[in-house]
């Protein structure tokens, strides 16, 4: 019996999407430089990815971001309204840090790094996007970043995110993200990109 292909169309993810939402991150972001700095060994990401993005999505995006999600791919946004109330709770900062062990510190400094260079103006963050690499060259990743690029573009505002893929650059800038800074976070951590696309109106998307 022929397999069904696993759509591509954007839906928007639920509480009850955890598991795959979970799992597919987790194989995403196995190759990502920042999670090999913070997990560092194959043992460590097998043990602590699906924990951390379960953390990060059950206790904070899905309650406070825009999260969407296709078979194989993963996507949390925050939009400008979203952001005071994204920052984590004293819970999930626990979590993350049982989670994280002796890498927390390093971690929190990342975050604090990284936070002096977000713009101050409005505008859409796309904390975390991610596709399972059985999939990637299929689509869902490119579906995922233009539904959350068509809602910015409908506010008329820009988009914002980080990188610490260099692989990944093209693809962002594919969609008309342009790099505004290369930070290199604290205690000899990878280099972030930091990424920015202007707004545009539906006839130019």
């Amino acid at each position: 019996m022929p397999r069904m292909p696993i759509t591509t169309t954007p839906k928007t993810a639920t509480i009850d999407d955890a598991p795959l939402i979970n799992r597919t991150l987790a194989r995403a972001f196995d190759d990502d430089p920042m999670m090999r700095w913070l997990f560092t060994t194959p043992a460590a990401r097998e043990a602590g990815l699906g924990r951390y993005f379960t953390t990060l999505f059950t206790r904070q995006y899905a309650h406070h971001g825009v999260c969407e999600r296709t078979g194989s791919a993963a996507a949390f946004w925050v939009p400008p309204e979203a952001q005071d109330k994204a920052v984590p709770d004293a819970e999930t900062v626990q979590e993350l840090q049982d989670i994280l062990g002796d890498r927390a510190p390093l971690f929190r400094d990342a975050v604090e790094a990284a936070a002096k260079h977000t713009p101050q103006e409005p505008h859409w963050y796309l904390a975390v996007i991610g596709a399972d690499p059985a999939a990637r060259g299929q689509g869902h990743g490119a579906a995922l970043l233009r539904s959350g690029l068509a809602q910015a573009d409908a506010a008329g505002l820009p988009t914002y995110l980080e990188s610490s893929k260099p692989s990944n650059l093209p693809f962002y800038e594919h969609f008309g993200f342009t790099v505004r800074e290369e930070l290199r976070l604290p205690g000899n951590g990878p280099v972030l990109w930091a990424m920015r696309r202007e707004p545009r109106r539906p006839a130019d998307a």
